[in-house]
């Protein structure tokens, strides 16, 4: 009998331990997918109203958000007024995009947007902890929710034919916009070449986690990877960690995280069946 309650007791543990894994996954699906949301309307509203805008003097920065739903990216002159909103339907095409070029204050939503970014350039404009490289530039993306506001910090590449994972950030800030903590998301940054010389273009591709805290892909992977999913062939892409092993399908954007030593047995039992 207690061979049997040992038994069921390891299947409920199994059980539980795979539906928190679960929930774990979601979320940082669900937050990679906001920081894509964000920086694809940063990408291609610079794009557009770059386009259309003639006082590129004026232009003193932009931010993107998520506004019911929305993704939009709107620029910000020297006074601080906003001059330009590009407003983007859900798949992201440009003929369908909404550029309104109206002079016009902050909404409040958008005042606590750009005391973010602001705060945030100035944090890393004096803190060591961030780390720049040449070719690169930081895109920040700021996200407001019900319950935290906070920064991710990714960075970008100037160089054809590379993905740059790591090298990224993310700052918590309080309900008066105060920095509370600010911790980078990898040990260091990764360049993945989209063409290998050799090779050609891969399938998959993968990275490690060192950092103790961030056992699990981020959201700023996920968010990255979706990027630059059109112009690479990785069908998956994995993460692993010392305890963890995250498993991200590019084609379904679906994530899946195991632990580490369950696809260690299981990749061992597949090299005994199939030798």
């Amino acid at each position: 009998m207690k061979k049997i309650y040992s038994f069921l007791f390891a299947l409920l543990f199994i059980s539980i331990s795979a539906q928190d894994l679960q929930k774990i996954a979601k979320e940082i699906t669900d937050e990679g997918i906001t920081l894509y949301r964000s920086e694809m309307a940063s990408w291609y509203g610079t794009d557009i109203f770059l386009e259309n805008y003639v006082e590129k003097e004026n232009i003193a920065g932009y931010f993107s958000y998520i506004d019911g739903g929305v993704p939009k990216c709107v620029f910000f002159s020297k006074e601080h007024q906003i001059i330009g909103t590009v407003a983007f339907p859900t798949n992201y095409e440009l003929k369908d995009a909404k550029l309104d070029l109206t002079q016009r204050a902050f909404t409040t939503i958008e005042k606590d947007y750009f005391d973010l970014r602001q705060k945030t350039l100035e944090r890393v404009q004096s803190d060591p902890i961030f780390n720049q490289y040449e070719n690169t530039n930081f895109n920040i993306i700021p996200v407001i929710t019900q319950k935290e506001k906070k920064v991710y910090i990714i960075t970008g590449t100037n160089v054809n034919n590379l993905v740059l994972i790591g090298n990224d950030y993310l700052l918590n800030f309080n309900k008066k916009n105060e920095i509370t903590k600010v911790q980078p998301l990898h040990k260091s940054l990764i360049a993945q070449k989209i063409v290998d010389e050799e090779v050609g273009k891969t399938v998959s591709a993968m990275h490690s986690h060192i950092l103790e805290d961030w056992p699990f892909i981020t959201p700023t992977d996920i968010c990255t990877l979706m990027l630059y999913q059109k112009f690479t062939d990785w069908e998956n892409y994995t993460v692993v960690s010392k305890k963890y092993t995250s498993l991200w399908n590019t084609k379904s954007n679906f994530l899946v995280i195991m632990k580490t030593d369950v696809i260690r047995k299981i990749n061992e039992d597949q090299k005994k069946r199939h030798p």
